[in-house]
């Protein structure tokens, strides 16, 4: 299967990278003597980011060329994707070239995010052959894709757009008529114009306004979109109680866009009718629980770097642990969340070797080895893991763990983590791990600092006295 990509800014690289990491071959025109070294760029981030979505592997990737000649690049094409600027002139210019030598099957799209398909159409020799396919940027990642036929539009075309898009991993949203600017982009255009007058009145910033999208409303609406969001905020009675609670909202003047639709019950009817049938197999227990699994799987992914909501959690966090010596410090204790669980209802073996080593990154805080340490190129490096299994944990039960030091001097560290959980604390799994120090420049071990060695010697001579743990140095079937 060929895609043909006419025009590679920006969303032609999105989509080159779109079809050719799904095994499609990619032919790109674009007259840039820069478009290769662009789009190699795009193609870069995408082979790093789209196959990380994926539990299972991506098609092997197809043949990217890069050819002089839109007659080339639609040779055979079944897909052929306009994403040229947005001058009326020029696609218009671009679509009699294609279609001269363009199949008369092949199906083409135009990344238009304003001009209708009928405009787009006008003095086409197959004007049922064009149609919208508007993508959001990265086209590699973000599915949706809003398909917009015109009335010229071939049947079947949309069809065949639809199931190709999906075979890609798209989101298509067939729109019902042609409008200005389609659909998505006009909130766009609603928030974007609201926002440059609270700039420009001087009421908030560029970050505050950011902040107000990425901290609230903006992970609401990643998960749930704008009206099963509201039909959540109506409670137990639904979308028409809080219609009739916020609905009068409309007439005061809170923004600058106060062109409003009429707010009388035939409005009321038709959004409660389609929100319930677009919720209403659901509770809004249910749809609570669902909005909060989803915002905590959500808000994990963002501490990961550390982004917006996930890093007001990382600071929150720096300020509820403490630093414990004589007894075994407590390196974990947290809630078990929902996307930790397997099909068996209880948390996978893949999480007790993450809580183990969120273990092990806290204690190494604990004795210096923490982020700007590794920043100075040392750190600790993991040799060898033994995890046991003994009991089931389950979303929403409390973790925490328990570390003993067995041996901390020189270049060796060797922990057991203790990990209890559930409502009785029991013991769940332990952890025992051991590792080297390491100087990142020469990536050989190395002796620690001798400030974080004291640290360490504290530690390992406090926990000297202590028992034993059941389990230490077992390897698998072994008993005792």
């Amino acid at each position: 299967m060929k895609a043909a990509i006419i025009g590679g800014g920006v969303i032609g690289g999105g989509w080159a990278a779109r079809f050719l990491l799904n095994g499609w071959d990619v032919d790109v025109f674009d007259p840039d003597p820069e478009a290769e070294r662009k789009i190699g760029a795009v193609l870069d981030n995408a082979r790093a980011s789209l196959p990380a979505l994926y539990d299972v592997a991506l098609p092997a990737e197809g043949t990217l060329r890069f050819v002089p000649t839109i007659a080339e690049a639609v040779k055979d094409a079944l897909w052929i994707q306009e994403s040229v600027p947005e001058r009326l002139d020029a696609k218009h210019s671009v679509y009699k070239e294609i279609q001269t030598h363009a199949d008369v099957d092949a199906l083409v799209g135009s990344s238009t995010s304003g001009f209708k398909p009928s405009e787009l159409q006008q003095g086409a020799a197959r004007p049922e052959q064009i149609f919208v396919a508007h993508p959001f940027n990265p086209v590699y990642l973000l599915p949706l894709i809003e398909l917009v036929p015109s009335p010229e539009t071939a049947p079947g075309v949309i069809e065949r757009a639809r199931d190709t898009l999906t075979g890609i991993g798209m989101k298509p949203l067939i729109i019902r008529k042609e409008i200005d600017a389609h659909v998505a982009d006009r909130f766009l255009e609603a928030v974007w114009r609201e926002a440059l007058w609270l700039v420009k009145d001087g009421i908030a910033t560029t970050e505050e306004i950011d902040d107000a999208i990425r901290y609230g409303f903006g992970l609401r609406w990643g998960q749930m979109g704008l009206f099963e969001t509201y039909r959540i905020a109506g409670g137990e009675a639904g979308m028409k109680h809080f219609l009739a609670q916020f609905g009068p909202c409309l007439e005061w003047p809170w923004t600058k866009l106060m062109d409003v639709p009429e707010y009388n019950d035939e409005l009321v009817d038709l959004i409660a009718g389609q929100s319930d049938a677009q919720s209403g197999h659901m509770s809004i227990r249910e749809l609570e629980r669902l909005r909060d699994q989803n915002l905590v799987g959500m808000i994990r992914a963002l501490k990961k770097t550390g982004s917006a909501a996930g890093g007001t959690v990382t600071a929150h966090e720096k300020t509820l642990v403490k630093e414990e010596v004589a007894d075994l410090p407590v390196t974990v204790d947290r809630v078990v969340p929902p996307t930790w669980t397997d099909y068996n209802g209880h948390m996978n073996e893949t999480h007790y070797l993450e809580v183990g080593a969120q273990a092990t990154d806290r204690f190494m805080e604990l004795i210096g080895a923490d982020a700007d340490y590794i920043a100075g190129g040392l750190s600790y490096f993991t040799v060898e893991t033994h995890i046991r299994h003994l009991d089931e944990v389950k979303a929403g039960e409390r973790m925490k763990v328990e570390t003993q030091v067995i041996a901390g001097k020189g270049k060796k560290l060797h922990l057991f983590h203790l990990l209890y959980g559930g409502a009785d604390g029991r013991l769940a799994a332990t952890v025992e791990t051991f590792l080297l120090h390491v100087d990142l420049t020469t990536r050989a071990s190395a002796p620690p600092t001798a400030e974080v060695e004291a640290k360490l010697v504290r530690f390992a001579e406090a926990h000297a006295a202590l028992p034993t743990p059941e389990g230490l140095g077992r390897a698998i079937g072994q008993r005792g």
